[in-house]
């Protein structure tokens, strides 16, 4: 039997890999510079997007977010008996890709595993971070190797941090409440190209929504998965319903009491505080429903302990072991490594890692 630090063998560390926000107002318009580039979208531009996290103070939540996620696995690895350093690294804000892999090799990791905070398949929920690091590791001589942990929409852990957050909103609010799960809208054809068979994005989110509904007490609830932030050319389809045009039809049905749930995102960042927080609270307000926003997975026990999991699971991979591989849902364990067909970019194909060769 191993011992408890052996379980981790071959990783001598562990990356948060995460989106990145700014700190304060200068960094607005350069992070959003960072979040288009290759677009030549003109600052003028970028300013009136900017205006989201200006009325915040300039600083995205993401950041502290992350911060308090690396605390909490930090936290649960030690209980565990383990040591295993954890770095952090951003696509588009520091600390950026290539200086937490220069970190990290300088400190002595030969082998990360890395902790996408991104749960669900898609081109800019998967492919696009992987793009990114195959962009870092050319930046970084002699950076580490870098394996990652399986997508984790429906660890089991996940899945019971989001039911406990639905579960107590909807304590106090009456039978016919209504479930309104939110995520993030992407372009239909984007959908559509997601995962090795297509249409992941969708179908994974459906099974979590079903694991969720499954794990409630609290009565029959009728249920939505509806979608936020749609960006792009007026002229290309998203995924819809919006969350505010889904509101507006409810009320009209008489739906008077709804709990929205941020199933699409692990923490609170922009997308959960203006889309859901500001924007879909104040259309609740105007069409005359209740509503109560779910918390986010965060820091929920369950979630930091089934990531600590994975990323015992994924070691155990790497070392050739068949270890236990729990999920909630139907769909199954997924995958570490994404076939050539998973997600291509729509501006033309990047080296990315983490991909089966053509």
């Amino acid at each position: 039997m191993l011992s408890s630090q052996s379980a981790l063998r071959p990783y001598d560390a562990l990356l948060l890999v995460s989106f990145g926000g700014p700190e304060r107002p200068e960094d607005v318009v350069p992070f959003l510079r960072n979040v288009t580039a290759g677009k030549d979208i003109p600052d003028e531009r970028l300013r009136v997007v900017g205006e989201h996290y200006y009325g915040f103070g300039g600083r995205s939540p993401i950041n502290d977010q992350n911060r308090a996620l690396i605390e909490a696995l930090r936290t649960e690895v030690a209980r565990r008996g383990l040591e295993l350093p954890i770095a952090w690294g951003n696509r588009n804000w520091d600390p950026l890709l290539p200086a937490a892999l220069a970190d990290l090799r300088d400190g002595g990791a030969a082998r990360v595993v890395c902790v996408v905070t991104s749960a669900y398949a898609s081109y800019s929920g998967c492919r696009q971070y992987r793009e990114n690091l195959a962009a870092a590791l050319e930046q970084v001589p002699d950076a580490p190797v870098l394996d990652r942990i399986r997508h984790f929409f429906n660890l089991p852990g996940y899945v019971e941090a989001v039911a406990d957050g639905v579960r107590s909103s909807l304590e106090g609010m009456p039978p016919t409440t209504r479930i309104v799960f939110v995520t993030h809208s992407i372009p239909v054809t984007m959908n559509r190209t997601s995962g090795p068979d297509g249409d992941a994005y969708l179908v994974q989110h459906h099974d979590v929504m079903a694991a969720v509904m499954a794990q409630l007490d609290t009565g029959h609830h009728d249920h939505d998965l509806v979608f936020c932030s749609r960006s792009g050319p007026p002229g290309m389809p998203w995924l819809e319903p919006d969350v505010n045009d889904h509101l507006e039809a409810l009320a009209d049905d008489g739906c008077d009491h709804v709990v929205l749930v941020p199933i699409g995102f692990i923490s609170d960042h922009m997308e959960v505080v203006y889309d859901l927080d500001t924007e879909a609270m104040a259309t609740a307000e105007r069409m005359g429903i209740t509503a109560r926003r779910a918390p986010t997975a965060g820091t929920h026990p369950a979630f930091v302990s089934g990531l600590v999991d994975l990323v015992l699971e994924r070691a155990a991979l790497a070392r050739e072991e068949h270890p236990a591989r729990p999920t909630a849902g139907s769909l199954g364990p997924a995958w570490e490594v994404c076939q050539a067909q998973c997600c291509p970019n729509p501006r033309g194909a990047r080296p990315a890692i983490w991909q089966e060769q053509s």
